[in-house]
């Protein structure tokens, strides 16, 4: 038999995908391909827009039609050919953040496992009291249908009763507390925060919640109901207090005047100050509505089952001693030991069983093991993990099904983890590969290009300035490729510093914040300090208490500019800190509606503009024409998103370009409207640099300013009407700090997390620069960080460990980074030293 020799490379011939320029690549096939380039270069494009589409695309073809339609397709990818594709996974930059209801037990799905442990092997207790040892014959009765599933016979008082499923142990279902539902937190109105002001009337506004939007009239239907509205409230007597506070809801005759002069005679419905922020929330849809009503409740310890979400009914069944809410108590590293408790505990009969669940749920934790998350218990919420934590588990439960012949693509898996991590990270990434797959990962982190078997870098630019290869080869080749942008970096050859640290005998010399965080999650009494008009780095382990530390402590007591922010924070001293900017990698905007331009003041400033041509006046045209948000200025056919997604049944759907206004989301009568000859749409396809180039708003300052800004925070690239969601993190930041950086900053802390998420180092070095204008600007800057880069740019640092969770909690060392670096207990200072002798040699 003839044998034909096996493809070694998957063949990608005219790519066009977003900014890609026709190119033709092979990527190797069985291989780990790292993806370099500068961000919006097209990394991303040729990784998530060819590889993995195409080869998802083309799996999912190999299935029934009816099959498809019930899952989410990927369209067609705007490339000549594809050849030699396996099938393809992908795991995304930003994993969505799970709901309040997922702790690390239900995403990893490892407490499903458990929930069937201490349903088949657990030691229930009927209903008179008397524990029953666990049988074979328990872990049968569950798996009888009807009504003899789960019923059992007490040995010793003869009552028969019904054992607990593994649905009876989950929170989510039967399980969930009675009191909590499952959450483990109640809610109820603040009584503090009803009554904004006792020395103000009620016409002035002393009901803070009648000044929800919708009930802030709700004063006149007081007066109505006898209660003097033009006193301060502490002068009310009880009879009127009562009326304000918990007077019956009814409907009231009143005369409502109006802004005009009218007045409106209604039947207008009462409610007083409780029920005006109950029923708001109920019928409130935004979110920032929601965020402000929420403000008036506080959520506290469910006192039925303390927090632990599953009914206190359920604790008594036990497995190897322990309840259901102890054994979820315990961190992935520890289970290993419990199940051996388990399997040592139980009758011989029930070993095979036991064996069975408990490989089951050890399989699934030991690819997270490896991953370095065995500080996690199964109970933490999944709302406070990191990104990088978040990958993880997601890689994680890659991981587990040791599949093989498949297309691994991963976006910035580093973002999040400390350097200690990405060395485990590369282990798995080997693994991979080694089990027959192949691995493309897009990545700025050096310790993983470095690590990759082959290295593709796109560039040379960014946006239009990229899109194409100009390098590729074996780490070592690209460290000595002059066209290489990364290779520098791989070297050392290139600066390390970018910026003059302050002395380190004056770190504090313009003062400092000090605070004590008492007991937070695995901080316990910490006590640190952060210099004021400096350059600050929080680093560490993941797990170890970064955030807890700065954006779950400092900054609420900051906020509430005293010690009853947070209970938790103690000692605070704050010499002149007013204004907090919290800056997280989040995207920016909801939706494709968002741009560059609607973001900054840029949009605004250009309807005003178009607004005041001569057509627009002769047409009576307000600025509202020249948004594609109003029905004035939208094109009809796509409501101003410029695109028209098409459901064809069985195929993906299609998205395609607005065929009535070609995608420039305007009406044709409002593009008619010319400033130099421009429509607003031509404007807002213009580029930040070529704006600039060409001079376009030299004549309009405010514009300007604003386009200047963003050139200078390393964004050029971008087109003013760019859509914002798809942005990196990175990029986000940098967005989201252009109102700031042209202010005078004394008194304002900049806080950031994960500033690098998605940039090159070379876009690090940017970045470094804005950090330093906000400084100049007399700011004060705190990094969360695990980018080396950054550390060794820092005036001062705090390195949080040693590891993480129960491992962590403590300050291991702060100073300067030549401090850290030299400190043997810091695991940070270990790949700081490293990196400084990189770029010392």
């Amino acid at each position: 038999m003839k044998y034909h020799k096996q493809p070694t490379h998957i063949e990608v011939i005219g790519g066009r995908v977003n900014n890609l320029k026709n190119i033709n690549v092979d990527i190797p096939l069985h291989k780990f391909v790292a993806i370099s380039g500068l961000s919006g270069s097209g990394k991303s494009s040729l990784a998530m827009g060819i590889l993995y589409s195409e080869g998802a695309r083309r799996y999912l073809d190999s299935l029934a039609a009816y099959t498809k339609r019930r899952i989410s397709q990927v369209g067609r990818a705007q490339v000549d050919e594809v050849k030699h594709i396996p099938s393809a996974l992908a795991l995304r930059q930003r994993p969505a953040i799970p709901g309040i209801r997922s702790t690390v037990g239900t995403v990893t799905e490892v407490f499903n496992i458990l929930r069937l442990i201490f349903s088949r092997l657990g030691s229930p207790v009927c209903p008179n009291g008397h524990r029953i040892s666990p049988t074979i014959k328990i872990a049968e009765a569950m798996d009888l249908t009807g009504d003899a599933m789960g019923r059992l016979t007490c040995p010793t008082c003869g009552v028969q009763f019904y054992a607990y499923s593994a649905e009876d142990f989950a929170f989510n279902s039967d399980g969930a507390c009675q009191k909590c539902q499952g959450l483990g937190t109640v809610e109820q109105i603040d009584d503090s925060k009803i009554i904004a002001d006792e020395n103000l009337s009620l016409e002035k506004g002393a009901v803070a919640t009648w000044q929800i939007p919708g009930r802030n009239w709700m004063w006149r239907i007081a007066r109505e109901l006898g209660v003097r509205t033009d006193i301060p409230y502490k002068k009310l007597n009880a009879k009127e207090k009562e009326i304000v506070l918990h007077g019956k809801e009814r409907k009231v005759p009143i005369d409502l005047p109006t802004s005009t002069g009218r007045v409106y005679h209604l039947d207008a419905l009462y409610e007083n100050a409780y029920n005006a922020v109950a029923n708001s929330r109920k019928t409130t849809k935004s979110e920032r509505g929601l965020q402000r009503i929420n403000s008036f409740y506080k959520f506290s310890t469910c006192p039925r089952c303390h927090g632990y979400r599953i009914d206190p009914s359920r604790w008594q069944q036990l497995v190897a001693g322990k309840n259901i809410v102890a054994a979820e108590q315990l961190t992935l590293d520890q289970l290993g030991h419990y199940m051996k408790e388990i399997l040592a505990a139980l009758p011989q009969n029930m070993y095979d069983l036991a064996k069975n669940l408990i490989d089951e749920l050890m399989h699934q934790v030991k690819p997270l093991l490896k991953l370095g998350l065995d500080y996690l218990s199964l109970d933490r919420q999944a709302s406070s993990l990191s990104t990088g934590e978040l990958q993880r588990i997601q890689l994680g439960r890659t991981l587990r099904t040791e599949t093989t012949g498949v297309l691994y693509v991963l976006d910035e898996p580093s973002v999040g983890l400390h350097p200690d991590n990405v060395a485990g990270l590369i282990e798995v990434f080997h693994e991979l590969v080694n089990q027959g797959n192949s691995l493309v990962v897009v990545d700025h982190e050096t310790a993983i290009i470095n690590a990759a078997d082959w290295v593709i870098e796109i560039g040379p630019g960014s946006g239009s300035q990229g899109g194409e290869i100009i390098s590729q080869g074996i780490p070592q080749d690209i460290k000595h490729n002059d066209k290489s942008l990364i290779g520098p970096y791989l070297s050392g050859k290139a600066a390390l510093l970018v910026r003059q640290r302050a002395d380190a005998d004056h770190i504090f010399d313009q003062g400092k914040v000090e605070f004590t965080v008492t007991d937070r999650f695995n901080l316990q009494n910490i006590h640190a300090q952060i210099p004021i008009n400096r350059l600050t780095s929080v680093t560490g382990f993941s797990g170890a208490g970064k955030t807890t530390l700065i954006l779950d402590s400092l900054i609420p007591a900051l906020k509430a500019q005293n010690n009853h922010g947070q209970e938790w924070v103690k000692n605070l001293v704050n010499p002149g800190i007013k204004n907090i900017v919290s800056v997280d990698s989040s995207p920016v905007g909801k939706n494709q509606r968002s741009t560059v331009a609607t973001y900054t003041d840029i949009m605004d400033n250009l309807r005003r503009l178009f607004a005041k041509q001569p057509l627009a006046k002769k047409l009576r045209y307000t600025a509202a024409h020249f948004s594609y948000n109003n029905k004035e200025g939208a094109c009809p056919a796509c409501n101003g998103t410029g695109v028209i997604s098409l459901d064809i049944q069985y195929l993906p759907d299609m998205v395609e370009t607005c065929s009535v206004c070609g995608g420039h989301r305007f009406n044709k009568d409002v593009l008619k409207v010319k400033w130099h000859n421009l429509s607003i749409a031509d404007v807002l396809d213009y580029s930040v640099d070529d704006a600039l180039k060409e001079g376009l708003f030299e004549e309009e300052p405010k514009i300007n300013k604003t386009i200047r800004t963003l050139h200078d925070m390393g964004l050029g690239y971008l087109h003013l009407g760019e859509s914002t969601p798809a942005l990196s993190g990175g990029e986000a930041q940098r967005l989201k700090l252009t109102s700031h950086i042209h202010q005078r900053q004394k008194g304002t802390l900049f806080v950031f997390d994960e500033p690098t998420v998605g940039l090159h180092p070379q876009d690090v070095r940017t970045l470094l620069k804005v950090f330093q204008k906000l400084l100049d600007q007399k700011g004060t800057i705190i990094t969360i960080t695990h980018d080396l880069d950054i550390m060794a740019n820092s005036d001062y640092m705090i390195d949080m460990g040693p590891r993480g969770g129960l491992q962590g909690g403590k300050i291991v060392a702060s100073g300067t980074p030549v401090d850290i670096s030299q400190k043997s207990a810091s695991l940070t200072g270990k790949y700081l030293r490293k990196q400084f002798k990189l770029y010392q040699k």
